[in-house]
């Protein structure tokens, strides 16, 4: 794990919690990375470290989860964005490229919507092509739809950090793919006492955004993208199943015949590794400096 720095802004009702990763070189392009619905901005260390130096990455612990876990309110896609926004105001940066995996990527695409004038181009991992919801679902059964076992594990309590370390190192994605920088993600993610540590996500905001993915503002932002983006989409899905979040099918029913949106498959990962892994940590890393240098 590659040293990184803790830092503070102030949004709406606080302060987001975001970690950076420095260039080496202090005039180096910056690029803000979100991440996904119960994730938080250590899931984006195997990309600063396959960054190497090249740009500053700078990734923010999203409206109740981690470090901003203690931030009220309302909550939902569009706040998220406008949390973002807020970030780069605070931080002085214009036209910064941002990048999203999973849920993260829609957020990305409804800031850029929403603040046309902070953002550049985008890098859209494993998300942010929505579909419309199932009208038969209840919202706790279209919660399980959407995020399966991760909805489960925020009620759970585990006796020590070493527990919390073998339920993860036991889901099916990370099979033959663990590593520090995993170990350090997922731990940022536990908080209380022995022998009841949980999870720092709020359910109410994981419950909300989740909820919110199939809000109409979050559905058409692709279509409406002022910026050039690129989808990477994953191969397998969230239990490294052989059917992942998009396949050729599912994106041409997604008719994106129109938009500023390219989508590009990585081959042999899935909805995690594509983040956390080395072969889709390095096509992240090597597009978003071609991002930030064009």
């Amino acid at each position: 794990m590659i040293p990184y720095e803790e830092i503070k802004v102030p949004v709406a009702g606080g302060e987001l919690a975001a970690v950076r990763w420095p260039a080496g070189d202090p005039d180096a392009p910056v690029v803000v990375a979100l991440h996904g619905i119960t994730a938080n901005a250590l899931s984006w260390g195997p990309v600063a470290r396959l960054l190497a130096g090249r740009v500053t990455l700078v990734a923010p612990d999203l409206r109740g989860r981690a470090g901003s876990s203690g931030l009220p309110g309302p909550y939902g896609i569009a706040a998220h964005a406008d949390d973002i926004a807020a970030l780069t105001e605070a931080l002085g940066l214009d036209r910064v490229v941002l990048a999203g995996h999973s849920m993260g990527a829609f957020v990305a695409v409804v800031a850029a919507v929403r603040h046309p004038e902070r953002f550049g181009p985008l890098l859209l991992v494993d998300g942010g092509i929505g579909f419309p919801a199932p009208t038969h679902l209840s919202p706790d059964e279209l919660m399980t739809a959407v995020i399966g076992p991760a909805m489960d594990r925020l009620s759970m309590t585990f006796a020590d950090r070493a527990a919390y370390r073998a339920f993860w190192q036991a889901h099916p994605a990370f099979a033959g793919a663990w590593s520090d920088e995993v170990d350090a993600y997922i731990q940022r993610d536990l908080t209380g006492g022995e022998p009841a540590m949980h999870s720092t996500c709020r359910i109410e905001a994981v419950r909300t955004d989740g909820i919110g993915l199939f809000d109409e503002e979050v559905l058409s932002a692709v279509r409406k993208l002022p910026v050039e983006a690129t989808l990477l989409w994953a191969a397998r899905g969230l239990m490294d199943e052989e059917q992942g979040l998009y396949d050729e099918k599912r994106l041409a029913a997604a008719d994106l015949d129109g938009t500023r949106l390219e989508p590009v498959a990585v081959r042999d990962v899935n909805h995690y590794t594509v983040l956390t892994g080395d072969r889709g940590g390095r096509e992240i890393a090597d597009r978003l400096v071609a991002y930030a240098r064009a």
